[in-house]
Protein backbone atom coordinates (compact mmCIF):
# COMPACT_ATOMS: atom_id res chain seq x y z
CA UNK A 1 0.00 0.00 0.00
CA UNK A 2 1.33 3.74 -0.81
CA UNK A 3 2.32 5.68 2.69
CA UNK A 4 0.64 8.95 1.72
CA UNK A 5 -1.42 11.39 3.01
CA UNK A 6 -4.53 9.61 2.36
CA UNK A 7 -2.77 6.75 3.64
CA UNK A 8 -2.13 8.49 6.83
CA UNK A 9 -5.87 9.42 7.49
CA UNK A 10 -7.86 6.84 6.93
CA UNK A 11 -5.53 3.74 7.21
CA UNK A 12 -2.38 4.95 10.00
CA UNK A 13 -5.09 7.02 12.20
CA UNK A 14 -7.53 4.38 13.09
CA UNK A 15 -4.75 1.87 14.22
CA UNK A 16 -2.51 4.42 16.00
CA UNK A 17 -5.54 5.59 17.41
CA UNK A 18 -6.77 1.97 18.94
CA UNK A 19 -2.84 1.64 20.15
CA UNK A 20 -2.67 5.04 22.10
CA UNK A 21 -5.79 4.82 24.07
CA UNK A 22 -5.44 4.01 27.75
CA UNK A 23 -8.64 2.67 29.64
CA UNK A 24 -8.90 6.64 31.10
CA UNK A 25 -9.25 7.91 27.92
CA UNK A 26 -5.80 9.39 27.63
CA UNK A 27 -3.55 9.51 25.28
CA UNK A 28 0.01 8.08 25.92
CA UNK A 29 2.85 10.39 25.28
CA UNK A 30 5.10 7.93 22.78
CA UNK A 31 5.47 4.90 21.52
CA UNK A 32 9.15 3.03 20.61
CA UNK A 33 10.09 1.70 17.13
CA UNK A 34 8.47 -1.87 18.18
CA UNK A 35 5.23 -0.11 19.30
CA UNK A 36 5.68 -0.28 22.83
CA UNK A 37 4.29 2.62 25.20
CA UNK A 38 5.95 4.64 27.74
CA UNK A 39 4.87 5.46 31.48
CA UNK A 40 5.06 8.82 31.16
CA UNK A 41 2.52 11.11 32.97
CA UNK A 42 -0.25 11.97 30.67
CA UNK A 43 0.47 15.66 29.36
CA UNK A 44 -1.79 18.82 28.54
CA UNK A 45 0.59 19.19 25.23
CA UNK A 46 -0.12 15.77 24.11
CA UNK A 47 -3.82 15.92 25.17
CA UNK A 48 -4.68 18.97 23.45
CA UNK A 49 -3.23 18.52 20.13
CA UNK A 50 -4.70 14.97 19.73
CA UNK A 51 -7.92 16.36 20.68
CA UNK A 52 -7.55 19.44 18.18
CA UNK A 53 -5.97 17.16 15.58
CA UNK A 54 -8.62 14.46 15.38
CA UNK A 55 -11.21 17.61 15.39
CA UNK A 56 -9.37 19.05 12.78
CA UNK A 57 -9.60 15.42 10.76
CA UNK A 58 -13.58 15.47 11.64
CA UNK A 59 -13.62 18.05 9.82
CA UNK A 60 -11.93 17.44 7.14
CA UNK A 61 -13.61 13.70 6.20
CA UNK A 62 -16.50 13.49 8.23
CA UNK A 63 -14.99 10.36 10.15
CA UNK A 64 -17.08 9.71 13.31
CA UNK A 65 -14.33 7.82 15.13
CA UNK A 66 -12.32 11.11 15.08
CA UNK A 67 -14.63 12.94 16.89
CA UNK A 68 -15.57 10.75 18.89
CA UNK A 69 -11.77 9.83 20.33
CA UNK A 70 -11.80 13.89 20.84
CA UNK A 71 -14.67 14.32 22.94
CA UNK A 72 -13.07 11.10 24.99
CA UNK A 73 -9.76 12.43 25.16
CA UNK A 74 -11.30 16.16 26.08
CA UNK A 75 -13.31 14.37 28.87
CA UNK A 76 -9.72 12.71 30.49
CA UNK A 77 -7.81 16.36 29.96
CA UNK A 78 -10.80 18.37 31.74
CA UNK A 79 -11.13 15.91 34.61
CA UNK A 80 -7.58 15.42 35.08
CA UNK A 81 -5.51 18.45 33.94
CA UNK A 82 -7.77 21.57 34.35
CA UNK A 83 -7.10 23.91 37.15
CA UNK A 84 -9.74 25.86 38.98
CA UNK A 85 -8.38 29.13 37.61
CA UNK A 86 -9.16 28.22 34.02
CA UNK A 87 -5.59 27.32 32.97
CA UNK A 88 -4.06 23.47 32.38
CA UNK A 89 -1.25 21.70 34.51
CA UNK A 90 2.06 20.57 32.14
CA UNK A 91 0.73 16.86 33.30
CA UNK A 92 -0.95 14.92 36.30
CA UNK A 93 1.59 16.29 38.90
CA UNK A 94 0.16 19.86 38.99
CA UNK A 95 3.09 21.61 40.00
CA UNK A 96 3.68 24.06 36.60
CA UNK A 97 1.07 25.91 33.94
CA UNK A 98 2.63 26.20 30.98
CA UNK A 99 1.83 28.71 28.28
CA UNK A 100 3.13 26.84 25.53
CA UNK A 101 0.31 24.29 26.48
CA UNK A 102 -2.56 27.17 27.15
CA UNK A 103 -2.15 27.96 23.50
CA UNK A 104 -2.82 24.09 22.31
CA UNK A 105 -5.29 23.69 25.24
CA UNK A 106 -7.38 26.59 23.75
CA UNK A 107 -6.50 25.11 19.83
CA UNK A 108 -8.17 22.06 21.08
CA UNK A 109 -10.94 23.37 22.75
CA UNK A 110 -12.30 26.29 20.06
CA UNK A 111 -12.30 23.27 17.71
CA UNK A 112 -13.91 20.72 19.81
CA UNK A 113 -16.97 23.17 20.37
CA UNK A 114 -16.83 23.47 16.90
CA UNK A 115 -17.99 19.78 16.12
CA UNK A 116 -19.75 19.19 20.13
CA UNK A 117 -20.72 22.16 21.10
CA UNK A 118 -22.53 20.09 24.19
CA UNK A 119 -19.12 18.37 25.39
CA UNK A 120 -17.40 21.77 25.25
CA UNK A 121 -19.20 24.82 27.36
CA UNK A 122 -18.37 27.82 26.13
CA UNK A 123 -17.34 29.27 29.38
CA UNK A 124 -14.28 26.90 29.30
CA UNK A 125 -13.37 28.98 26.79
CA UNK A 126 -13.62 32.04 28.40
CA UNK A 127 -11.91 30.97 31.28
CA UNK A 128 -9.21 29.66 29.63
CA UNK A 129 -8.37 32.93 28.10
CA UNK A 130 -8.93 34.86 31.66
CA UNK A 131 -6.33 32.89 32.60
CA UNK A 132 -4.08 33.77 29.71
CA UNK A 133 -4.43 37.10 30.06
CA UNK A 134 -4.71 37.77 33.84
CA UNK A 135 -1.98 35.24 35.01
CA UNK A 136 0.50 34.45 31.97
CA UNK A 137 0.53 38.29 30.47
CA UNK A 138 3.20 40.31 31.24
CA UNK A 139 0.91 43.95 31.63
CA UNK A 140 4.19 45.90 30.86
CA UNK A 141 4.81 44.59 27.19
CA UNK A 142 2.20 42.59 26.86
CA UNK A 143 4.28 39.66 25.64
CA UNK A 144 3.60 36.00 27.20
CA UNK A 145 5.36 34.60 30.48
CA UNK A 146 6.88 31.37 29.54
CA UNK A 147 4.83 29.75 32.46
CA UNK A 148 3.21 30.72 36.74
CA UNK A 149 6.28 30.45 37.73
CA UNK A 150 7.54 33.01 35.58
CA UNK A 151 4.58 35.03 35.84
CA UNK A 152 4.77 34.70 39.85
CA UNK A 153 8.07 36.24 40.28
CA UNK A 154 9.20 38.05 37.12
CA UNK A 155 11.86 37.23 34.50
CA UNK A 156 15.32 36.54 36.16
CA UNK A 157 18.50 37.54 34.83
CA UNK A 158 18.91 33.96 33.24
CA UNK A 159 15.67 33.29 32.14
CA UNK A 160 14.94 32.85 28.38
CA UNK A 161 12.04 34.43 26.61
CA UNK A 162 10.75 32.49 24.20
CA UNK A 163 8.93 33.06 20.65
CA UNK A 164 7.35 29.50 20.38
CA UNK A 165 4.32 30.25 22.83
CA UNK A 166 3.42 33.74 21.16
CA UNK A 167 3.39 32.03 17.58
CA UNK A 168 1.17 29.01 18.81
CA UNK A 169 -1.39 31.44 20.47
CA UNK A 170 -1.45 33.09 17.30
CA UNK A 171 -2.02 29.76 16.11
CA UNK A 172 -5.07 29.47 18.20
CA UNK A 173 -6.14 32.70 17.99
CA UNK A 174 -6.78 32.58 14.87
CA UNK A 175 -8.24 29.01 14.84
CA UNK A 176 -11.02 30.72 17.31
CA UNK A 177 -11.82 33.25 14.17
CA UNK A 178 -11.94 30.50 11.94
CA UNK A 179 -14.51 28.34 14.12
CA UNK A 180 -16.45 31.44 15.65
CA UNK A 181 -16.18 34.26 13.68
CA UNK A 182 -15.69 36.61 16.26
CA UNK A 183 -13.93 39.46 15.37
CA UNK A 184 -12.25 39.92 19.18
CA UNK A 185 -10.25 37.08 17.99
CA UNK A 186 -9.12 39.24 15.54
CA UNK A 187 -7.91 41.76 17.29
CA UNK A 188 -5.89 38.97 19.63
CA UNK A 189 -4.09 38.21 16.82
CA UNK A 190 -3.23 41.37 15.87
CA UNK A 191 -1.59 41.67 19.19
CA UNK A 192 0.17 38.87 18.64
CA UNK A 193 1.50 39.91 15.41
CA UNK A 194 2.73 43.18 16.59
CA UNK A 195 4.51 41.20 19.49
CA UNK A 196 6.45 39.38 16.95
CA UNK A 197 7.49 42.23 14.83
CA UNK A 198 8.87 44.12 17.63
CA UNK A 199 10.82 41.81 20.15
CA UNK A 200 11.13 38.13 17.87
CA UNK A 201 12.06 39.65 13.96
CA UNK A 202 15.73 40.15 13.63
CA UNK A 203 15.61 42.84 11.93
CA UNK A 204 18.81 42.26 9.78
CA UNK A 205 17.72 39.16 8.30
CA UNK A 206 13.66 38.94 8.61
CA UNK A 207 14.44 35.46 10.82
CA UNK A 208 12.37 34.80 13.56
CA UNK A 209 14.69 34.68 16.47
CA UNK A 210 14.07 31.38 18.79
CA UNK A 211 14.73 33.36 22.00
CA UNK A 212 15.19 36.59 23.66
CA UNK A 213 16.58 37.97 27.09
CA UNK A 214 14.14 38.32 30.07
CA UNK A 215 13.88 41.77 29.09
CA UNK A 216 12.51 40.85 25.65
CA UNK A 217 16.00 42.05 24.11
CA UNK A 218 18.31 40.21 21.42
CA UNK A 219 21.24 37.74 22.88
CA UNK A 220 24.32 37.77 22.08
CA UNK A 221 24.82 34.30 22.96
CA UNK A 222 24.41 30.93 21.38
CA UNK A 223 21.06 30.54 22.23
CA UNK A 224 20.20 34.25 20.84
CA UNK A 225 21.27 33.79 17.55
CA UNK A 226 19.57 30.08 17.01
CA UNK A 227 16.86 29.99 14.17
CA UNK A 228 14.79 26.97 13.53
CA UNK A 229 13.60 26.28 9.79
CA UNK A 230 10.95 25.05 10.78
CA UNK A 231 9.81 28.06 12.55
CA UNK A 232 10.06 30.29 9.55
CA UNK A 233 7.90 28.22 7.74
CA UNK A 234 5.24 27.92 10.61
CA UNK A 235 5.11 31.53 11.52
CA UNK A 236 4.80 32.26 7.53
CA UNK A 237 1.86 29.93 7.34
CA UNK A 238 0.60 31.80 10.27
CA UNK A 239 1.21 35.21 8.83
CA UNK A 240 -0.68 34.57 5.46
CA UNK A 241 -3.59 32.97 7.36
CA UNK A 242 -3.93 36.66 9.57
CA UNK A 243 -3.73 38.13 6.01
CA UNK A 244 -6.34 36.18 4.68
CA UNK A 245 -8.72 36.65 7.41
CA UNK A 246 -8.71 40.04 6.59
CA UNK A 247 -5.45 41.19 8.63
CA UNK A 248 -2.27 43.73 8.13
CA UNK A 249 -1.02 42.86 4.80
CA UNK A 250 2.58 44.08 6.12
CA UNK A 251 1.98 40.47 7.99
CA UNK A 252 2.69 39.12 4.18
CA UNK A 253 6.29 40.98 3.55
CA UNK A 254 7.01 40.02 6.96
CA UNK A 255 6.49 36.24 6.08
CA UNK A 256 8.27 36.56 2.96
CA UNK A 257 11.33 37.51 4.27
CA UNK A 258 11.87 34.04 6.58
CA UNK A 259 10.81 32.07 3.60
CA UNK A 260 14.10 34.59 1.91
CA UNK A 261 15.84 33.55 4.98
CA UNK A 262 15.54 30.04 5.46
CA UNK A 263 15.16 29.12 1.60
CA UNK A 264 18.78 30.86 0.68
CA UNK A 265 20.82 27.99 3.25
CA UNK A 266 18.21 26.23 5.20
CA UNK A 267 17.28 23.32 3.07
CA UNK A 268 19.37 20.03 1.83
CA UNK A 269 20.72 20.32 -1.47
CA UNK A 270 21.33 16.98 -2.44
CA UNK A 271 20.52 13.59 -1.44
CA UNK A 272 17.17 11.37 -0.70
CA UNK A 273 16.24 14.19 1.47
CA UNK A 274 16.83 16.86 -0.81
CA UNK A 275 14.62 19.82 0.08
CA UNK A 276 14.20 18.81 3.87
CA UNK A 277 14.45 21.50 6.20
CA UNK A 278 17.73 21.02 8.66
CA UNK A 279 17.07 21.77 12.15
CA UNK A 280 19.31 24.57 13.12
CA UNK A 281 20.91 27.47 11.88
CA UNK A 282 22.72 30.77 13.04
CA UNK A 283 21.51 33.91 12.91
CA UNK A 284 23.93 34.30 9.60
CA UNK A 285 21.93 31.49 8.52
CA UNK A 286 24.92 28.93 8.57
CA UNK A 287 23.70 25.30 9.42
CA UNK A 288 23.94 24.50 12.95
CA UNK A 289 22.27 21.05 13.15
CA UNK A 290 22.10 19.13 9.98
CA UNK A 291 20.29 16.62 11.45
CA UNK A 292 16.36 16.36 10.12
CA UNK A 293 13.49 16.44 12.47
CA UNK A 294 9.71 15.50 11.28
CA UNK A 295 8.27 18.15 12.46
CA UNK A 296 10.15 21.55 10.06
CA UNK A 297 9.13 18.80 7.12
CA UNK A 298 5.03 19.58 7.62
CA UNK A 299 5.30 23.24 8.77
CA UNK A 300 7.38 23.94 4.78
CA UNK A 301 5.09 21.12 3.11
CA UNK A 302 1.66 22.74 4.54
CA UNK A 303 3.72 26.06 3.86
CA UNK A 304 4.24 24.93 0.22
CA UNK A 305 0.62 23.52 -0.12
CA UNK A 306 -1.26 26.89 1.21
CA UNK A 307 0.91 28.93 -1.20
CA UNK A 308 0.36 27.17 -4.64
CA UNK A 309 3.49 25.42 -4.49
CA UNK A 310 1.77 21.82 -5.25
CA UNK A 311 4.81 20.22 -6.67
CA UNK A 312 7.23 20.57 -2.96
CA UNK A 313 3.94 19.77 -1.02
CA UNK A 314 4.09 16.38 -2.73
CA UNK A 315 7.58 16.06 -2.80
CA UNK A 316 8.11 16.59 1.25
CA UNK A 317 4.65 14.18 1.02
CA UNK A 318 6.76 11.36 -0.43
CA UNK A 319 9.97 12.31 2.37
CA UNK A 320 7.33 12.12 5.36
CA UNK A 321 5.40 9.23 4.66
CA UNK A 322 8.30 6.66 2.58
CA UNK A 323 11.11 8.16 5.27
CA UNK A 324 9.82 8.55 9.10
CA UNK A 325 7.21 6.00 8.63
CA UNK A 326 7.29 2.11 9.51
CA UNK A 327 6.06 -0.06 6.24
CA UNK A 328 4.45 -2.77 8.93
CA UNK A 329 1.60 -3.25 10.88
CA UNK A 330 2.56 -1.53 13.93
CA UNK A 331 1.46 2.45 13.82
CA UNK A 332 4.89 3.97 14.57
CA UNK A 333 7.36 6.50 12.67
CA UNK A 334 10.70 7.75 13.76
CA UNK A 335 11.17 11.71 14.81
CA UNK A 336 14.52 12.29 13.34
CA UNK A 337 17.29 11.27 10.64
CA UNK A 338 20.36 12.24 9.41
CA UNK A 339 21.51 12.94 5.79
CA UNK A 340 21.66 9.23 4.67
CA UNK A 341 18.05 8.58 6.28
CA UNK A 342 19.28 6.55 9.42
CA UNK A 343 17.40 6.90 12.03
CA UNK A 344 19.00 9.42 14.96
CA UNK A 345 15.54 9.66 16.86
CA UNK A 346 13.14 6.68 16.91
CA UNK A 347 10.60 7.51 19.32
CA UNK A 348 7.10 8.19 17.71
CA UNK A 349 6.07 11.27 20.04
CA UNK A 350 2.08 11.46 19.66
CA UNK A 351 2.20 15.14 20.07
CA UNK A 352 3.70 15.11 16.50
CA UNK A 353 0.55 13.73 15.04
CA UNK A 354 -0.70 17.18 15.20
CA UNK A 355 1.81 18.43 12.81
CA UNK A 356 1.35 15.48 10.45
CA UNK A 357 -2.61 15.96 10.64
CA UNK A 358 -2.40 19.99 9.62
CA UNK A 359 -0.12 18.94 6.47
CA UNK A 360 -2.44 16.46 5.15
CA UNK A 361 -5.33 18.61 5.90
CA UNK A 362 -3.90 21.73 4.10
CA UNK A 363 -2.80 19.62 1.10
CA UNK A 364 -6.48 18.51 0.81
CA UNK A 365 -7.71 22.62 1.15
CA UNK A 366 -5.32 23.34 -1.32
CA UNK A 367 -6.32 20.82 -3.52
CA UNK A 368 -3.70 18.15 -3.78
CA UNK A 369 -5.25 15.19 -2.37
CA UNK A 370 -8.40 14.25 -0.59
CA UNK A 371 -8.31 12.80 2.59
CA UNK A 372 -12.72 11.98 3.07
CA UNK A 373 -16.22 13.29 2.30
CA UNK A 374 -15.46 16.43 4.14
CA UNK A 375 -13.84 19.67 4.07
CA UNK A 376 -12.52 22.40 6.44
CA UNK A 377 -14.66 24.85 7.17
CA UNK A 378 -13.85 28.07 6.35
CA UNK A 379 -15.02 31.46 6.84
Amino acid sequence: MTRNAPWFVNDFMPRWLDHVMTPCGAVVEALDIKGQADAASPSTLTQARTIFALAQLYLATGDEQFRSGACTIYVFMDDALRDPSGGYWANCDNTLRRTYDQSFALLALTTLRKISPQTVPESRINDLWDFVQGTLTDPETGALWEDSAMAAQGARADDLRAQNPHMHMLEAVLQAFEMTADPVWMDRATHLVQLAARYFVDPQTGAIIEFVGPDLAPLATTEGARREPGHQYEWAWLLHRYVAFGGDDMARAMADRMIHFVEATGLRGDGVLKGAPFDALDAAGCVTEASHLLWPLTEAGKYDAATGAADRARDIEAIIFERYFAAGPDPVWCNQLDRECSILWPTALSRLIYHIVLFATEGQNAGLWQLGSGRINRI
